[in-house]
This record gives structure tokens, sequence and C-alpha cells, in this order.
């Protein structure tokens, strides 16, 4: 393992960045789901969506697809607000693909977010091949008053490899959008997938060698999950042999190194995710975020 520590202990964390943004009062994320779908699952690129993709792994109890959004944002805000008074909240389009609708529509649902009480600003998560120009226009002007985030799913810099989980977009999609949105002001982030089929070690730390050369604020990472009943477990229930599942310890090996290569200016907003264990089928850790965050700063410490 590498020994250059110093790109983790210098690097800010995305509380901080929200804290420098926002300095007189805590912000919290809700998540939401804007009804939206993907176009490899309408059929326009193609159908099932990406191999390992199961959306209930991530999707709150409060943001289920037939509520609007100001009924998702009131209750994320009950559910908030009893334990920390005072606090604003960003609206968080997370469920599938929140860019993938006619820009008119897009627009309306933003700004009905925008529009509830305490609300204070947007993230987006969405594909690097679902950001027309025309909404960028929009969003720009968005980003003007209001925090904006756009997260994109670049999963891996490998072609390869995004053909292989049927992704149904290239890297150089990504690179292009994510300089695009960059150049009209508004925040990016970057979310990858840490061990996908095929990727051996060195082919994801290359990750970081090429997304450092992006103009990305934050970035996402998390170790692959295999999730039940999707195409990707099934795969592996075929054939495991063609999979290399992270345990704990080597995993934070990983991310350590991950870092070390790393542009320093990029807040690592989270390294690890959590799906249901009803519907995880490997690997089965066991650990939250913060007590996996608290391991690796652990093993950070005792280089």
């Amino acid at each position: 393992m590498q020994q250059n520590t110093e790109r983790y202990f210098n690097r800010r964390d995305f509380a901080s960045f929200l804290q420098s943004i926002f300095p007189n009062f805590k912000v919290q994320k809700i998540s939401i789901n804007g009804g939206f779908t993907c176009p490899n699952r309408d059929g326009t690129k193609g159908y099932n969506g990406c191999t390992f993709c199961n959306n209930q792994t991530f999707s709150p109890q409060y943001a289920v697809n037939g509520k609007s959004i100001k009924q998702q944002l009131d209750e994320g805000v009950r559910f908030f607000s009893r334990k920390y008074p005072g606090m604003k909240y960003l609206a968080y389009f997370q469920s599938y693909t929140n860019t993938y609708d006619s820009v008119e529509n897009l627009i309306t649902k933003y700004y009905e977010a925008l529009n509830c009480t305490d609300v204070v600003g947007l993230i987006i998560s969405t594909r690097p091949d679902c950001m027309p120009d025309a909404l960028l226009d929009e969003l720009e002007k968005i980003a003007v008053n209001h925090f904006l985030l756009i997260e994109y799913g670049v999963e891996s810099t490998n072609n390869d490899t995004l053909f292989r989980i049927n992704r149904g977009h290239t890297y150089e999609n990504a690179v292009e959008t994510v300089c695009r949105t960059h150049y009209r002001n508004i925040f990016c982030g970057a979310h990858l997938i840490l061990g996908l089929p095929g990727e051996s070690r060195e082919m994801i730390l290359s990750h970081a060698d090429r997304i450092s050369e992006l103009p990305l604020t934050t970035v996402k990472l998390h170790q692959l999950q295999l999730i039940k009943d999707t195409k990707m477990a099934h795969e592996y229930l075929k054939n495991p042999d063609i999979f290399h599942l992270y345990d704990v310890n080597e995993y934070i090996d990983l991310c350590i190194d991950f870092m070390s290569r790393l542009n320093p200016d990029f807040i690592i907003e989270r390294f690890v995710s959590q799906s249901p264990p009803e519907l995880l089928l490997l690997p089965g850790w066991g650990l939250k975020n913060y007590e996996f965050t608290a391991r690796l700063k652990k093993k950070i410490n005792s280089i």
C-alpha cells in the first residue's frame, strides 16, 4: 500500500464543504423520487437497466413513487426537524435518471422542490448521456441563486466494463458532460463503483488517475454489492469466479490507495453504500457508513 497519506488528511469532507456554503445553519439532504425512468429501461437504449441496479436499495420509505415532490419533502422535513430544529434542506433527486424528461417538466419539478419551506438547494443524480444543453441553460439560471450539485453516474472509466454492465454510455460521454456542466458554474460530482467484474485492482486505481483530470467537486465511491434478483447477482451465482468481492480490510486498503492517487481538491462524500439486508446477496459486512469510515481513519493513522 502506498505510504502517502497527505492526500487524505488535507481533504475536506462533504459536511465541511456544505458548512462553507451555508455557514449560518446545518443542511440535510432529503431523497425524493421524481417519478423518472432511464433510457436503458424504457427501450431508448435498452431494457432492464444496469446489471447491478435495484433502486429499492437507496430509496427511503418517504421517497416512493406516487407521492408529490412537495409531499415527500414535507415528510422528510418532519422526520429530520424533530431531532434537528433549525435545519435547512437540500432536495435530493436520487432515484433513476433525474434529467430524463422534457426540459419543461424537469424545471417544473425542480422549482416545486425549491419552493418548499426550508429547501435551500438541489442535488440531482443523473447519467452523463442525459444532459442536453437546453436543460443546462435552465440549470445555470437556478445555480445563480441556489445551491446546485449534479451527480453523474460514471461508475467506471473503462468502456469495456461500462458495456459489460449495460450502462449504455461511454467514459468519453462522462468527460464531455462533466466539462459542459462545470463551464456553467455548476458543482459536479461523480459516482464510481469499486470492484466491478473484470476490473483488476490496478484498473480500479487507474480510475482515480483519470477522473482526477476532470473539473469535479465531489466523488462518491462504493463497494460492489450484489443485490438479489439483479442480472449481476444471477451472473455471480452462475460463475462466481469472475467476481472479486472485497472484504472490509481489503477494501479499506483499496480506498486508501485510491485516495492517494485522487486529486486532493476533490471531496470524497462517501466510501461505501449500505443496501437493505433483505435485498443484499453479498458481501454482508454489517457496518454502517460511519463505522466503516472510522475503521478507515484508524488504518490511516496507523500508517
